[in-house]
C-alpha cells in the first residue's frame, strides 16, 4: 500500500504540470509566433467600379467581395500612375512619381521595359532582410531579361510570368520566363491556344505558396486580367456568353509579326470576354484563400487586392457599357479620379476587423512604410509613404499626407495634386498651353465643376507644389514651363 500512496501524488503532480505546459504552448511566446505571409494581388486597369463590392452590378466578384466582408475596403486609394510601368515602380520604392525611376511605359527592344537602377530599393529586398522568402508571379514591366532592373535583380528569389509589357498583352504567348530561363508553350505554337498564360502563371503561385507554408513568404502577384487583350478560357466565356447585347465585335491582329507580341487578337465577344476573365481573376483569388485555409497558414497571412490603375479602351474593352469607373471621370492615362482612384481590399484575420470601410487618403507609395511596420523592419529612408497600418487595426495616430501629387510623361504631360478634399489637374504640362483645373472632390467625385476661378489662391498653392513636388529625370523630363504655372 505505502508505494501506491507515493506513486499516486507523483502522477497527479506529472499531471498537473504538464496542464500548465500545454496551457503556456497554446498561448506561445509573442518571440516564437511567424512574421505574417504577405500576398499582394495587383489586378490589371481594373476600374474602380469593376467589382460588385464597389458597384459593380452586371456581373459578381464573390471571392473578392469575401476578402472585403471578412477585411477592411479603402474608398479613397491610389495607383501609383495612371498606366503600368510607372505604377509598379511607385509601389516597389514608395515613392511617388515626382521622385521615382520610372514615370512612364519606356519600351525595350526587343524585350522589356526600361529598367529601374540597381540603386533602387524594393519591397522584395527590404522584406528579404527580414527573413522572407520572396517571389513575383505575373507581369513585371521593370527592367528587361537579365538587366539591373529584373526581379531577380530587385529583391524576388523566384519570378515566374511575363517580364514584358507588351508581351503580357497576349493571352497565349509563345513563352515566360521562369527567373532566368525562357520558356517556351509549345501549346501555344504558331496558332495554337493550348496554354492560357494566367493559368500557368496561377499554378506557379499555388506552388510557391505550398514550397514556403513553414517559413515567412512575401508573394508579389501581379496578374495581368483584365488587361487586353479580352481572351478567357470557353469554361468561362460560356458563362456569359449572350448576356451583354449588344455585343461588342473587335477586329485585332491575328497574323502577322505582331501576331503573339503585342497586338491584340480578334474578340467578337468583347462584353461576354470582359466578364469572363473577371470572373476568372475572381476564381483565382478565391483558389488562394482555399489554399491558405488548406495549408493551415490563413490565419498568419496579410492579403492586399488593388488595381494599379484605371480602366482602359483596348482591344475591345467598353468600359461604359460596364461603367468601370463608377462615379469617377476619366480612364486609364487620366490623371483624373478614374485613371488612378482604384479599390483596395486589405484582409488579415483576427487583426483587420471585419466588414469595415475607411476613407482615408492613401496610395500606392504608401504600401512599402506599411508593410516594413507589419513585419517589423525599419522604414526605409527618403521615401514618400506614410504606414496605414494604423487604419489597418483600428488604431488611433494615423499619419495624413500634406498632399499626393502624380506626373505622366506620355499625350503632351499631365500632373495631378490632390491635398486634403481639393484636386488641382494640368493637361498638355509639357507645352504649357492649358490651364490648371480645380476641383472639391468632397462636393464633386466626378470632378465637373472646375472651380479655379472662383478660388485663384487655392490653384496657386497647388502649382507651387507641382513645381516642388518633382525631382527632374534624366530619363523622363518636363521643359521648365511644364510646372511653372503659366499658361
Amino acid at each position: 500500500m505505502k508505494p501506491k500512496a507515493i506513486i499516486l501524488p507523483i502522477i497527479l503532480l506529472v499531471l498537473v504540470i504538464a496542464g500548465c505546459n500545454s496551457k503556456t504552448n497554446d498561448k506561445k511566446d509573442p518571440a516564437t509566433v511567424q512574421k505574417p505571409n504577405i500576398i499582394y494581388i495587383l489586378a490589371d486597369d481594373l476600374g474602380y467600379g469593376d467589382l460588385s463590392c464597389y458597384g459593380q452590378t452586371k456581373f459578381q466578384t464573390p471571392n473578392i467581395d469575401q476578402l472585403a466582408q471578412e477585411g477592411i475596403m479603402f474608398t479613397q486609394h491610389y495607383s501609383g500612375s495612371t498606366v503600368c510601368a510607372p505604377s509598379r515602380c511607385s509601389l516597389m520604392t514608395g515613392l511617388t512619381t515626382g521622385h521615382a525611376s520610372i514615370r512612364g511605359n519606356k519600351e525595350w527592344k526587343p524585350e522589356g521595359q526600361y529598367p529601374m537602377p540597381a540603386d533602387n530599393y524594393t519591397i522584395a529586398e527590404m522584406l528579404k532582410e527580414a527573413g522572407y522568402t520572396t517571389g513575383a508571379f505575373g507581369k513585371w514591366g521593370l527592367g528587361y531579361p537579365g538587366s539591373e532592373g529584373d526581379p531577380n535583380m530587385q529583391g524576388f528569389d523566384v519570378f515566374y510570368g511575363y517580364n514584358c509589357q507588351r508581351i503580357g498583352h497576349n493571352y497565349y504567348p509563345y513563352h515566360m520566363w521562369s527567373n532566368q530561363e525562357k520558356v517556351m508553350l509549345e501549346g501555344n505554337a504558331g496558332r495554337k491556344t493550348e496554354t492560357y498564360g494566367p493559368d500557368n502563371i496561377h499554378d506557379q503561385a499555388i506552388s510557391f505558396m505550398e514550397a514556403n507554408k513553414d517559413k515567412p513568404f512575401f508573394m508579389y502577384y501581379p496578374s495581368i486580367i483584365p488587361h487586353a487583350e479580352l481572351f478567357a478560357p470557353e469554361k468561362y466565356m460560356e458563362k456569359y456568353r449572350g448576356k451583354f447585347d449588344p455585343e461588342k465585335s473587335y477586329k485585332g491582329i491575328d497574323e502577322g509579326p505582331n501576331y503573339k507580341t503585342g497586338g491584340y487578337g480578334s474578340q467578337p465577344e468583347s462584353h461576354a470576354a470582359f466578364a469572363a476573365m473577371i470572373n476568372c481573376l475572381d476564381d483565382q483569388v478565391g483558389d488562394i484563400v482555399s489554399k491558405l485555409k488548406e495549408l493551415g497558414i490563413a490565419d498568419n497571412t496579410v492579403i492586399i487586392f488593388t488595381s494599379d490603375n484605371g480602366p482602359h479602351f483596348e482591344g475591345g474593352a467598353d468600359p461604359d457599357y460596364f461603367d468601370s469607373n463608377g462615379p469617377l471621370k476619366g480612364y486609364k492615362r487620366d490623371l483624373y479620379e478614374g485613371g488612378i482612384r482604384v479599390p483596395m481590399i486589405t484582409w488579415w484575420s483576427g487583426k483587420v476587423k471585419a466588414g469595415t470601410t475607411s476613407e482615408h487618403i492613401s496610395a500606392f507609395w504608401d504600401v512599402m512604410p506599411t508593410l516594413a511596420e507589419v513585419v517589423g523592419a525599419p522604414k526605409p529612408e527618403n521615401i514618400d509613404g506614410k504606414s496605414f497600418l494604423p487604419t489597418l487595426l483600428g488604431k488611433e495616430g494615423q499619419e495624413q499626407h500634406e498632399y499626393l501629387y502624380w506626373e505622366f510623361h506620355e499625350r503632351k504631360g499631365r500632373l495631378a495634386v490632390r491635398k486634403g478634399d481639393w484636386k488641382a489637374v494640368r493637361y498638355n504640362a509639357s507645352i504649357g498651353d492649358l490651364p490648371t483645373e480645380l476641383y472639391n472632390l468632397a462636393e464633386d467625385i466626378g470632378e465637373e465643376n472646375n472651380l479655379a476661378e472662383k478660388y485663384p489662391e487655392i490653384v496657386k498653392e497647388m502649382e507651387e507644389i507641382m513645381r516642388n513636388a518633382r525631382t527632374e529625370s534624366e530619363v523622363y523630363k518636363f521643359s521648365s514651363v511644364a510646372y511653372s504655372g503659366d499658361k
